[in-house]
């Protein structure tokens, strides 16, 4: 197994604002953890941001007509890294309109089949599709619990527990322990 990348979904402020109606209560509870695992993944760490798409296919037209706040310009600053995220981004962030970020572009900064740490928002929607679509594509994943947010505490759980079920792609661990592994 390759060395491990440390992949941040979506911090930004579009789930880590309170004035969001898609914000993440324990956003803030998932920066240190985060913090302490990006120092040790220097040169392996890459952000992700979520933006909307300019054109909507499918059910993505339904989506946006549920969620207006969030049709707005890529440009617009709810899509901006929230607070303390920027320390993160070694090279320029993996813009994605999918839920899910694995894909071309990061398969082609992390390798075909690299092992994946996943962190960050929300765990029940792009942390999950995520870590499915990788381990789907033979990536090897880890979800730190502690560095991840969830939509609700009770979301976060379940997202957790359905992850847990894919064992050994997948591996729901803490970020303690990730930071034991690599010493």
């Amino acid at each position: 197994m390759s060395e491990p990348w440390l992949i941040v979904i979506d911090p930004q402020m579009i789930f880590a604002s309170p004035t969001s109606p898609w914000c993440c209560p324990t956003f803030p509870d998932i920066i240190d953890p985060i913090n302490h695992m990006a120092a040790a993944f220097r040169g392996r760490t890459v952000v992700t941001r979520w933006i909307p798409a300019t054109i909507r296919h499918g059910s993505w037209r339904d989506y946006f007509d549920r969620w207006t706040f969030a049709d707005r310009p890529a440009s617009d600053p709810m899509f901006n890294l929230a607070h303390g995220a920027q320390e993160w981004v070694e090279r320029p962030t993996v813009d994605v309109t999918t839920f899910g970020k694995w894909g071309s572009q990061l398969s082609a900064l992390t390798g075909d089949h690299p092992h994946l740490v996943l962190t960050g928002v929300s765990t029940d929607c792009c942390v999950l599709t995520t870590a499915l679509a990788a381990a789907d594509a033979g990536a090897w994943v880890t979800v730190a619990s502690d560095a991840c947010a969830g939509s609700a505490h009770d979301n976060h759980r379940a997202a957790l527990t359905v992850m847990n079920l894919y064992a050994p792609q997948i591996d729901v661990t803490t970020s303690s322990r990730v930071l034991e592994t690599l010493t």
